[in-house]
C-alpha cells in the first residue's frame, strides 16, 4: 500500500518504466474507492467493477501522458469519471420497481422476472470504502450509498452525478472537478447548485443514517431480529406491524410493488407467507439487511393455520401454494427490497 508521496513517486517512476507490479501497488490502494464511486455513477456492482477495471487499463496504457500536475488519485478520479459517463451514454439509468408504474392493487398477481440490466442493485458494506475525510464533503460516505441517495442520483443527469459526487461526497475542489471534466469551474458551479436543489426536494429530511444513529446498535438489532421472526413465522400482523401505513415493498427482478398495509397483506399471504424462510443478517447501502431465501427440506406446518397471539385463538385461512416466482429471487436481490420499518 502507498504510504507517501515519496514512494507513490518511486512507485509511478517503475510502473512508467514497465513494472506492472508497481502499478498494481501505485492503484491498489484506490481500488476500493474507485468501485465505490462507479457504483454510486452506474447503480449497479457489476457494472462499477467492469468500469474500474476498464479504467485500470486505461490509466496503464496512458502513463506517458500523466505529467504529474495532479495527484494519481485525482488522475484516477478523472479516468474513472470519463469511463463512467461513457457507460451512461450507452444504458438507460439504473431504478426500482416504483419508478416503473403505479403500486399493484390488491389481490395483484406478481409479474414475470425482468432479468435486463435495469435494477438499481445493492451495495454491500463489505465491499464499501470511503475515501479520506474532506471538509468540503457535505454526506457521510455510507449516507452517500443509502437506497434514498441512490435513487435521487440515477435520476439527475450524468454530468450532475459526477459533479454532485466529486464534489459534496469526495470533497473534490470546484478546480479540481473542472480538470476531471474538462471543463470550466462556472460549469462545475451551475451543475452542482442544480444537483444540489433537487437533492433538498427529492431527499428525506433525515438520512437512514440518522435514524439508525438515533435508534441505537441495540435497538436496531432487535428491530431486525422481530422482522426475521416473524417472516420465519408467517406471523403477517406482526410483520405488518413493523411497517408504517404507507410502507413500500418492492422486489426486483420483478417489476410489481406493493404500497399499504391492506395491499400488503393479501400479497403476504397468498404468496411469500406460505414458503418456510431462513435468514442471514447481513448489511447493504448503508444500513442493516436481511436475505431471506426457501428454506430446504422444510415446508411450514399448515400455513392457513396461524395462532393469533392478541386474542389467543387459531384462525383458519385458506391454504395457499408456494409461489414460483420467488425461486428467481437471490439474496442480493432480497436485500435490496425496500420497506419503511416503524422502530
Amino acid at each position: 500500500m502507498v504510504t507517501s508521496a515519496f514512494d507513490e513517486a518511486i512507485l509511478l517512476e517503475n510502473a512508467r518504466s514497465g513494472d506492472q507490479n508497481a502499478f498494481a501497488t501505485l492503484t491498489g490502494s484506490y481500488q476500493g474507492e474507485l468501485r465505490s464511486y462507479c457504483y454510486r455513477m452506474l447503480g449497479s456492482v457489476q457494472d462499477a467493477e467492469d468500469a474500474v477495471q476498464n479504467a485500470l487499463l486505461r490509466a496503464w496504457r496512458g502513463l506517458d501522458k500523466f505529467e504529474g500536475r495532479s495527484s494519481v488519485r485525482s488522475w484516477l478520479y478523472t479516468i474513472a469519471t470519463n469511463t463512467t459517463l461513457d457507460i451512461t451514454r450507452h444504458r438507460s439509468r439504473r431504478e426500482l420497481p416504483a419508478d416503473f408504474g403505479p403500486a399493484g392493487a390488491v389481490g395483484t398477481a406478481v409479474a414475470e422476472a425482468v432479468n435486463h440490466p435495469i435494477w438499481l442493485e445493492p451495495y454491500p458494506d463489505r465491499w464499501f470504502s470511503g475515501s479520506l475525510a474532506s471538509p468540503e464533503s457535505r454526506y457521510e460516505q455510507r449516507e452517500s450509498v443509502e437506497i434514498a441517495f441512490m435513487i435521487l442520483l440515477q435520476e439527475l443527469p450524468p454530468l450532475q452525478r459526477a459533479v454532485l459526487i466529486l464534489r459534496d461526497v469526495l470533497g473534490f475542489s470546484a478546480a479540481e472537478v473542472a480538470v476531471q471534466l474538462e471543463t470550466s469551474v462556472a460549469s462545475v458551479t451551475s451543475a452542482l447548485q442544480r444537483a444540489r436543489a433537487a437533492a433538498q426536494a427529492r431527499l428525506p429530511e433525515r438520512s437512514q443514517q440518522e435514524a439508525l444513529h438515533a435508534l441505537g446498535d441495540r435497538a436496531a438489532a432487535d428491530l431486525a431480529h422481530r422482522y426475521a421472526t416473524a417472516l420465519e413465522t408467517g406471523d403477517v400482523d406482526a410483520l405488518l406491524g413493523l411497517l408504517t401505513e404507507d410502507a413500500t415493498w418492492c422486489m426486483p427482478p420483478h417489476p410489481t410493488w406493493f404500497q399499504g398495509h391492506q395491499a400488503l397483506r393479501a400479497w403476504l399471504v397468498r404468496d411469500p407467507l406460505t414458503v418456510r424462510w431462513r435468514h442471514e443478517t447481513t448489511e447493504a447501502n448503508g444500513q442493516l439487511a436481511v436475505a431471506c431465501l426457501p428454506a430446504r427440506r422444510h415446508r411450514r406446518p399448515d400455513p392457513g393455520r396461524r395462532q393469533d397471539r392478541r386474542r389467543n385463538r387459531v384462525r383458519i385461512h385458506r391454504r395457499h401454494r408456494p409461489s414460483r416466482h420467488f425461486r428467481h429471487l437471490r439474496p442480493a436481490d432480497l436485500a435490496a427490497v425496500t420497506q419503511t420499518p416503524r422502530p
